[in-house]
């Protein structure tokens, strides 16, 4: 038996409940079905006593069919986890940041975290796509005016998007002959005090972006693609209407052989890979949603299962290599 640990999101354990839209759930139960030990926890349940991180953690059971938690907590070091998953949500403001700093101090040669606290705090899920030129739309990062008018007019058509927040939270749409240029940029930046991500359009975001799912050294065959709303340009509610059957091509299955090395270099073994047209546009890897209930529906598989066989295959192998390295020295 393992001892998990995940950091779940705030509104995750106020309405602690199975809910087949949160990959957090699916990793929660699939590990409990194995017979492991799983806890959660929150951001502001991390401290450190001295230099050794603990938290105030909540033990998760089955019942039946449904998971449950333990109304008590109990103190616990974050060294006696065989694994901690990191996955609150963005925004990524100073309460993320420190909660990643508690993290920096669990002691890797027997606690395995994904992703790594120093690749939480140092690779924003916007700006890290520049690290793979020739894999990306073009792109700035800038509050100046002047040099986001300037590649709106080069471009014609741009997508601005805030750095540290998700599911399409402050993103605009905006092309070169708005009436309301000004105003949208002055919005998005903060009266062009904060910097935002200024992606070049790609106009076949009109027919969704594919989530590829990367987990510890592999992109899956399975993903979906993800389509845009009414009366907007893209995807930012989830439902069966905007979350459709899609297959990678050639092209991005490449992809894998692209970033696996940078990933693992960097401490990056969860994360979602937005792409459009063969281009990423996002690498999300706080909390990256995997689509698991619609994988498993559109596919007739079980992804969680599939999922976690791969987490515990990297992570035994992870082990092994300590091990040596350790009866060497």
């Amino acid at each position: 038996m393992k001892n998990i640990l995940i950091v779940i999101d705030d509104l995750e354990f106020k309405y602690f409940e199975f809910n087949k839209l949160v990959t957090n759930f699916w990793l929660i139960k699939e590990y409990l079905l194995r017979g492991n030990g799983v806890d959660i926890t929150l951001k502001k349940k991390l401290y450190l006593k001295r230099n050794i991180p603990f938290a105030q953690s909540y033990k998760t059971y089955l019942e039946g069919e449904e998971i449950k938690k333990t109304e008590q907590s109990h103190e616990i070091c974050l060294n006696e986890y065989n694994t901690i998953f990191f996955r609150p949500d963005p925004p990524v403001d100073m309460d993320y940041i420190n909660a990643s700093y508690i993290l920096s101090y669990v002691d890797n040669n027997s606690t395995f975290v994904m992703n790594s606290a120093h690749a939480i705090r140092e690779k924003n899920e916007k700006l890290y796509v520049n690290e793979f030129q020739g894999l990306i739309p073009d792109n700035i990062v800038a509050s100046d005016e002047k040099i986001i008018k300037e590649f709106l007019f080069e471009k014609g058509e741009i997508v601005i998007k805030p750095t540290n927040r998700c599911f399409g939270s402050g993103v605009f749409y905006l092309n070169s002959v708005d009436k309301n240029i000004n105003t949208i940029l002055q919005t998005a930046t903060n009266n062009y005090t904060t910097a935002v991500m200024v992606q070049e359009y790609l106009p076949q975001i009109q027919n969704g972006d594919k989530r590829l799912i990367y987990v510890c050294g592999k992109i899956f065959d399975y993903c979906v693609k993800k389509v845009a709303t009414n009366n907007d340009f893209k995807f930012n509610e989830h439902n069966k209407d905007t979350l459709k059957f899609a297959q990678l091509n050639s092209e991005e299955k490449l992809i894998e052989q692209k970033v696996k090395d940078k990933f693992e270099h960097d401490g990056i073994y969860l994360a979602g890979l937005d792409v459009i047209d063969g281009k990423i546009i996002e690498i999300n890897i706080t909390s990256p949603c995997f689509f698991i209930n619609e994988i498993n529906n559109i596919f007739d598989i079980s992804f969680e299962k599939m999922i976690v066989d791969r987490i515990e295959l990297y992570a035994n192998s992870r082990s092994s290599a300590i091990i040596d390295k350790l009866s060497i020295c």
